[in-house]
């Protein structure tokens, strides 16, 4: 089985996400059990940041009903905030999504950097002739600017 990563400090509007939630349930005989609830959903908004009452709104559609569901981050009932997948979308809290009705474009990952072994590769093998230093060594620099300074005291006091 899969590892999956808690993303909750990275969330972004347009993520689809999956929340685990605990919830305790009563059953007739009146003993309480905790289990797991799932909740799958477009991420349409995450509020006051990392503070300790930041939200993240989730919405999905169940049945032809769109429900909706406020969880706060920092939460102890929210065991687990894991990404399925990442969407474009155009704002930073994507209320519109509500009444959008096009299909939302997937964010491609950048592979580029993957399939490129190292940056020696991008470069190439370089040569020792071919490195020039650009600056001077730092002792130069120091006495070119202490004979400068000397040069403009000298002309101050004439």
């Amino acid at each position: 089985m899969k590892k999956t990563e808690d993303i909750r400090n990275t969330l972004k509007a347009g993520m689809i996400i999956r929340v685990h939630q605990k919830i305790k349930d009563v059953n007739k005989k009146g003993e309480e059990k905790e289990r797991i609830q799932i909740f799958e959903g477009i991420t349409l908004a995450v509020k006051h940041g990392r503070e300790a009452g930041a939200t993240f709104t989730v919405r999905k559609v169940s049945n032809g009903v769109g429900v909706e569901k406020i969880f706060p981050i920092h939460a102890p009932t929210v065991t687990l905030v894991e990404l399925v997948r990442e969407m474009d979308v155009r704002q930073s809290n994507a209320y519109y999504l509500r009444d959008h009705k096009k299909k939302l474009k997937e964010v491609r990952k950048n592979k580029k950097a993957k399939e490129v072994g190292s940056v020696a590769d991008l470069i190439g093998e370089v040569k020792e002739e071919e490195i020039v230093p650009a600056e001077p060594p730092a002792e130069e620099v120091v006495e070119e600017k202490v004979e400068e300074k000397e040069a403009t005291t000298e002309e101050a006091a004439a």
